[in-house]
């Protein structure tokens, strides 16, 4: 309403002469003519006003043209809950509550890009309906180390993967008139040292690997605002980098939307300036003792541009620049009055937050087919574990929400089971008793003083009662895990729980871990459990898509978006590259010596280690059979495309879906290069005894490689192989074909 109000009053107190609907303000009108329009009527201040913070989350509008303020907000998994104007701290409104979604890794693991338009499609309505304007994600930054304590917002390790999900999870989220802001731009590999960092990383590594998901956002899926990340590349910050912004982004991918800084993440006004960056947020700058005004008039791009200008020691292009592309947004966004008025937690939100979970629910192993649970052999359930009673909807940094509701794994086991079989509970371990994070409380007393000792052995002892034991444990969003601005501790699980799961299988045989978590984790007692789920921080319906799977009302079809490796050695950043576990208030190198090798593009070369678990792993209560593969032609032009075809066949018992995958291999090349590359997938759904045939088209850009030296995408001819797998680990069949 106060938006239609600001629009309104242009009318009013425009003079009489200029009444007639101006330009700006004409929505039949390209944007490109209202952009020109608006910025000829505004005055240097008014520019300079539009392109910094006027608050914590917004920016200034332009009342004298009716223009209205630009609201932005958190998250990538829920729209986050309103703080004071310039403070950290919660509001304490009692309507901002939202549906939490799945995490960003949950929705990889899912492997299905309708499911990422639906998912951008809610986020969006739920933006759209609190008046905000952008909302803060999704984020795109490959795993290039599991330690890193912001992978849970991102989507995996491989390129490939995250470029096809993000596409549609962006179109989604701007059918509502809201804006997607892509992030971090570039390099956000780990969270520790994230604002002294500096990424040295050769041209090629970062064309192949860390740049392909945020070119399609913004090239397919024409992204309309773009956040920088706090580290440096080249010696400088990225929210104002000329190599990353203007040369790559703007330049060699013709992005039209709005740079965003992170906050706080700008350093430095000549640079911002001239480098790319057209909205500055949050600067921790502090205003003149003395001065007028407020502290946001002081920020790199508001006093001290401003005054810059005025005594001609820079000219108004770039200001311009900036203005057009935040004028350009705000048509697409605040003052577009045809995207309608969203919804905020309604049904259809939870139904498609518990689908996300279900779909990216992974199968790790089930030996002895133990799940799904059948209630009519089990009448007995312990369930074990800190996990299954903590909300993980609050904590974890920025994307921490406060929700209208959260169904905990413990409440949806046992409302799935209630009268069908006893479910009990013990705590198990201690991990992180607290339940706050920036203002937002989750209500829940965790606390037990009990020893570790007293709590392990009254776990052991039920679980020697009991008929299956369901462990659910695994990481939180606590700082040292999961968690913004700082990496986790170590590869392994916290808090004894290692001795504590493998107490529990000497105690019962039937024994289920769930492991929460939003990176991969070592696992040492993976010999000694029948059956591992690896879940996500699922957001609002978290514990009815986990009982949903665990009962077999849902067959497990995600697959694991990341390599798990069995030991932290064994990660291709550790083994070569740099990282730096301390903390350091002075800029460091840190070296991705590893290069194009991360995640199972390291793991294929290893020769005497594996994985854990594989990228692409993930079990089902089904099987599948697969065909052999076939390909249309043995030759490809170089303007062609050759068709590769497979049938998969459920030979189960139950309904489930397959994930079937297409990796490329080179088999001689003039530079070294992967042993194979995921250049493919589909999700098929199939019925007992259904067979289906699947097709994937290869053409020139899948067997390509960048070339440093020419500054372009090479496909050298020669012998290449489609490879069919079912995992990274799991070849199910390949055929030749050559690149003229």
């Amino acid at each position: 309403m106060k938006r239609v109000i600001t629009l309104l009053a242009v009318a009013i107190t425009l003079p009489l002469a200029a009444q007639q609907k101006p330009v700006y303000l004409d929505e039949s009108r390209p944007i490109e003519e209202r952009v020109e329009d608006a910025l000829s009527r505004m005055t240097l201040e008014e520019k300079i006003g539009v392109i910094h913070a006027q608050s914590k989350f917004s920016s200034a509008g332009v009342p004298r043209l009716g223009i209205p303020e630009l609201w932005t907000d958190d998250g990538p998994h829920g729209v986050r809950p309103e703080v004071y104007w310039d403070q950290w701290r919660q509001a304490g409104w009692t309507n901002d509550s939202c549906v939490a979604f799945p995490a960003l890794t949950c929705l990889a693991a899912t492997w299905n890009p309708d499911i990422a338009l639906l998912y951008g499609q809610c986020l969006g309505e739920e933006a759209r309906f609190r008046g905000k304007d952008v909302i803060l994600g999704p984020g795109v930054n490959i795993c290039r180390t599991p330690l890193c304590g912001r992978n849970f917002e991102y989507l995996g390790e491989d390129p490939y993967l995250a470029s096809r999900m993000v596409v549609p999870y962006i179109q989604g989220v701007q059918q509502n008139g809201v804006a997607a802001c892509v992030k971090h731009f570039a390099l956000n590999n780990t969270e520790i040292n994230r604002h002294t960092g500096n990424a040295v990383v050769d041209d090629r590594t970062l064309y192949e690997i860390y740049l392909p998901a945020f070119k399609a956002a913004v090239t397919e899926a024409h992204v309309w605002s773009l956040m920088g990340s706090y580290n440096l590349y080249k010696g400088q910050h990225c929210s104002h980098n000329a190599r990353l912004l203007n040369d790559i982004l703007k330049g060699e991918w013709g992005f039209d939307g709005v740079v965003v800084s992170d906050w706080g993440a700008t350093h430095n006004t000549d640079e911002a300036i001239t480098n790319g960056l057209d909205i500055e947020f949050d600067s921790w700058v502090g205003k003149p003792k003395g001065a007028p005004g407020k502290t946001y008039d002081y920020y790199y791009m508001a006093a001290p541009y401003l005054q810059r200008i005025k005594s001609g020691k820079v000219g108004t292009k770039e200001l311009d620049d900036k203005v057009r592309r935040v004028l350009r947004l705000m048509f697409r966004t605040c003052m577009n009055t045809k995207a309608g008025f969203g919804s905020m937690c309604s049904e259809a939100h939870y139904a498609a937050s518990r689908r996300i979970g279900e779909e990216g629910i992974v199968l790790l192993k089930n030996d002895d087919g133990l799940l799904p649970i059948d209630p009519a052999k089990t009448k007995r359930v312990l369930v074990v574990g800190e996990n299954a009673i903590k909300m993980m909807t609050v904590g974890g940094g920025s994307s921490s929400l406060k929700v209208q509701r959260e169904v905990l794994p413990l409440d949806g086991i046992r409302n799935r089971l209630a009268g069908l079989a006893e479910v009990t509970f013990v705590r198990g371990y201690v991990g992180d008793p607290s339940g706050e994070a920036d203002g937002v409380t989750t209500g829940q007393n965790l606390k037990d003083d009990r020893s570790a000792a007293e709590l392990r052995a009254e776990a052991v002892e039920a679980a020697r009662q009991a008929d299956c034991v369901i462990f659910v444990g695994g990481l939180n969003k606590s700082r040292g895990q999961d968690c913004e601005d700082a990496d986790r501790i170590r590869l392994g699980l916290s808090y004894g729980q290692d001795s504590l799961i493998v107490a529990l299988a000497e105690a019962n045989p039937k024994l289920v871990v769930v492991n929460v978590s939003g990176s991969p984790v070592a696992m040492p007692w993976v010999d000694r459990v029948p059956a591992i789920v690896q879940t996500w921080y699922n957001g609002s319906e978290a514990g009815n898509s986990l009982a949903a799977v665990l009962m077999g009302d849902v067959n497990p079809s995600g697959k694991l978006p990341f390599t798990f490796p069995a030991r932290i050695e064994d990660v291709g950043a550790h083994a070569l590259g740099d990282y730096h576990a301390k903390g350091s208030r002075d800029t460091i190198d840190i070296r991705y010596n590893e290069g194009i090798f991360v995640g199972y593009r390291w793991a294929d070369r290893q020769k005497k280690t594996k994985p854990l678990f594989p990228f692409g792993y993930g079990l089902s209560y089904t099987t599948f059979e697969y065909g052999r593969p076939t390909i249309d032609r043995k030759t490809l032009t170089a303007d062609g495309q050759v068709t590769v075809s497979v049938s998969v066949k459920n030979t189960g018992e139950r309904e489930g879906q397959e994930i079937v995958q297409l990796y490329v291999s080179d088999k001689k090349a003039s530079v070294e290069r992967p042993v194979k590359e995921l250049k493919g997938f589909k999700k098929v759904a199939l019925a007992p005894g259904e067979e289906k045939t699947i097709t994937f088209t290869i053409g020139r850009d899948a067997l390509c490689f960048f070339d440093a030296t020419k500054h372009e995408w090479v496909a050298e001819p020669g012998r290449f192989e489609a490879l069919i797998a079912a995992s990274a680990a799991d070849i199910k069949g390949k055929v030749a074909f050559d690149l003229e």
